[in-house]
């Protein structure tokens, strides 16, 4: 994927990973939006991959491709048992954590910890490689703490590169490790595009993705017409707040021609899917709560998200909700059937 994406100067247009969010039922959502853009899992953790439920922590469903798992760890056998699993499992691609600044993550010394040990994460990279025939990928963030970024993250890069990394995705912020929570470590430290940017001018014949306080597709598409060539680019909350804004990526990045999907569409294909996981056991709130903000900005907004938030929630909720509320919501110039 990432060695034709560089051959044929082919952009990636991503959703980020993104902790209790992009689960099973949020990227199916997601498919149904665009065709062509690479989802990711929530980050899981090696040891969880290796002994736990692995159909309740890897399962999706086969529309999803392409889609990446996530995982977390720092020890390089348990992360390459962990790969080929998730190999087994069809997945895309494998990408290891060294972002994530949480408490949890910290204390498994994993996640953006993980910056301060380059060889380390090399190691990583090296051991799911030799188990592992998809691409393995890093996402990382431009340093940690007092690190200087520059050489922090030319020495981080050159580590992964060195041990094959397919593809290093990078959030333009620093991650703080003491002091900020989570939240905060997306929102406190400064962006630095221009030295995601210039990591790549400096690296032509690297695949890298630019992820950090995107907050629309022009914006996005704007880094990918930069000078440096940057070959990818990654929205996180930004589409799961206003996930409609999908609708226009296959267009916008793929050059795909035809209409976007269309609203009635989607939302059968959601009461579809509810009824299947209701009928295994599921609860229809499982799959609404990613869906509140589908009509973000538009009219009858507000009565969709307070259908949802309200009567989703009750315990015999049925998918039919999902179309009920559909078709209470008056939206002006009849955008249910744009």
């Amino acid at each position: 994927m990432y060695d034709k994406a560089l051959k044929n100067k082919e952009k990636i247009f991503a959703i980020a990973p993104m902790m209790d969010w992009t689960d099973r039922h949020c990227r199916f959502f997601h498919r149904l939006l665009t065709r062509k853009a690479l989802l990711y899992t929530e980050m899981v953790v090696a040891d969880a991959v290796i002994h736990g439920d692995r159909e309740r922590l890897l399962g999706y469903d086969e529309t999803q491709h392409p889609v990446a798992l996530q995982l977390g760890g720092s020890e390089p056998e348990k992360l390459a048992i962990a790969a080929s699993i998730g190999e087994e499992f069809g997945y895309d691609e494998i990408n290891l954590n060294v972002g994530c600044p949480s408490d949890r993550v910290q204390s498994g010394a994993f996640g953006a910890c993980l910056m301060r040990e380059p060889e380390l994460v090399g190691e990583c990279v090296q051991a799911m490689k030799e188990r592992a025939s998809i691409p393995i990928t890093v996402k990382c963030r431009i340093g940690v703490d007092e690190q200087d970024t520059g050489p922090a993250l030319d020495g981080f890069a050159t580590s992964v590169w060195n041990a094959g990394a397919d593809a290093l995705w990078v959030h333009a912020r620093k991650a703080w490790l003491e002091g900020l929570s989570p939240k905060q470590n997306r929102e406190i430290p400064p962006l630095d595009y221009p030295r995601v940017h210039r990591l790549k001018a400096e690296n032509p014949s690297q695949f890298i993705g630019l992820n950090g306080g995107l907050e629309n597709l022009n914006q996005a598409e704007s880094h990918l017409r930069d000078v440096s060539g940057i070959d990818g680019v990654m929205i996180g909350r930004a589409a799961y707040n206003n996930p409609a804004m999908l609708r226009d990526v296959d267009q916008m990045f793929y050059g795909e021609v035809g209409d976007q999907p269309d609203w009635a569409d989607v939302i059968s294909s959601l009461a579809d899917y509810a009824e299947g996981h209701i009928s295994s056991g599921g609860r229809l709130i499982h799959i609404t709560r990613h869906i509140t903000g589908l009509f973000h900005g538009m009219p009858g907004a507000r009565r969709w998200r307070q259908i949802l938030s309200t009567e989703a929630s009750r315990a015999d909720a049925s998918p039919q909700m999902i179309e009920s509320a559909f078709r209470e919501i008056r939206f002006d110039n009849d955008v249910r059937a744009a």
